[in-house]
């Protein structure tokens, strides 16, 4: 049997920065730096230009929650956001 660590490789903080953009930081607190870095462009990326009321932002949070997943990264989004 195959020893299966549930300890995540990282943690970031998703943090909504207000209606000028750009709109969002990814903070990482923990883990390897090189993941954060990765994780970092491609949810960015996804979050470039919306905002919380955007249409778009639902599916595209949804999307980093599943990179995030797949990366053993623990996704934390700021609770301040609307």
């Amino acid at each position: 049997m195959t020893d299966v660590s549930t300890e995540p490789r990282a943690h970031v903080r998703l943090v909504y920065l207000g209606p000028v953009a750009p709109h969002w930081d990814v903070v990482g607190d923990y883990g390897d730096r090189t993941a954060i870095e990765e994780f970092r462009t491609r949810a960015l990326a996804r979050l470039v230009l919306l905002t919380p009321g955007d249409p778009q932002f639902k599916r595209n949070r949804e999307r980093i929650m599943r990179d995030g997943e797949r990366e053993n990264i623990s996704v934390e989004w700021d609770p301040e956001f609307p």
